[in-house]
């Protein structure tokens, strides 16, 4: 993603053409707010680079028909932060009566010529009302109660790690021997796992997440896309 002397001008210019984005996560957090201020206006063309593709619910949808091209009145938002491939994930709740919608999305970033960043990629999950256990509001009490603060390094786990771990629970799907991949997981407790508006959590020390995982042999989950934040604890 991101040679002297005959003429100065070319070389000037070949350096240019070899600025490396700069992926920190400062910068992304930086990109990231700008997303978040054009997508509150609907206007996020300035921001998408010239070879930018959409995909929305798995589908390859042209970005200028999609929710996403819309002004959203976003009641919450919460970014992760992947500097490693230049990505963040971004979680939205807009509780418009109108028009809610909850929203996650994958942005993956590329270089200008000067360094800056721009969005090559969006991938979206978008649930709206008649979607399973769709509740915008709901979502976002529970969303609220949840702690976002920043891990102690000494608590942070590895992206190797983290990336096993999601592994592992999305190995539920597809094996004969479901009771041997659950087995596999690092499940914690206490745990609360949420999915749309349902919660497997009653605020208690021994709440888990293991509830209602698939009994049974289910299609597999194959087509894994993830971003990563180690500071967060954090693998989506």
């Amino acid at each position: 993603m991101f040679s002297i002397n005959v003429p100065i001008l070319t070389a000037s210019l070949a350096l240019a053409s070899t600025v490396i984005a700069d992926c920190s996560r400062a910068a992304l957090l930086s990109a990231s707010t700008s997303y978040l201020t054009s997508q509150s206006s609907g206007q996020l063309q300035p921001l998408l680079a010239p070879t930018f593709t959409y995909t929305e619910n798995n589908k390859t949808v042209a970005f200028n028909t999609s929710i996403l091209s819309q002004p959203l009145t976003i009641t919450h938002n919460h970014t992760l932060l992947d500097p490693l491939t230049c990505a963040t994930f971004t979680e939205l709740v807009i509780t418009d009566p109108k028009s809610p919608y909850l929203i996650g999305a994958q942005t993956h970033y590329t270089n200008t010529s000067i360094g800056s960043l721009q969005i090559s990629t969006i991938d979206a999950v978008i649930t709206s009302p008649g979607d399973w256990q769709f509740n915008a509001t709901k979502s976002l009490s529970l969303i609220l109660s949840e702690n976002w603060s920043p891990l102690p390094s000494s608590l942070q786990s590895s992206r190797t790690a983290l990336l096993a771990a999601a592994n592992a629970y999305l190995d539920l799907w597809g094996p004969s021997n479901v009771t041997a991949a659950a087995a596999n997981v690092p499940w914690g407790e206490p745990c609360d796992r949420m999915e749309g508006s349902a919660y497997t959590g009653n605020g208690t020390a021994t709440d888990r997440c293991d509830v209602g995982i698939p009994a049974t042999v289910q299609p597999p989950n194959v087509d894994r896309r993830y971003v990563v934040d180690e500071v967060m604890g954090s693998v989506i």
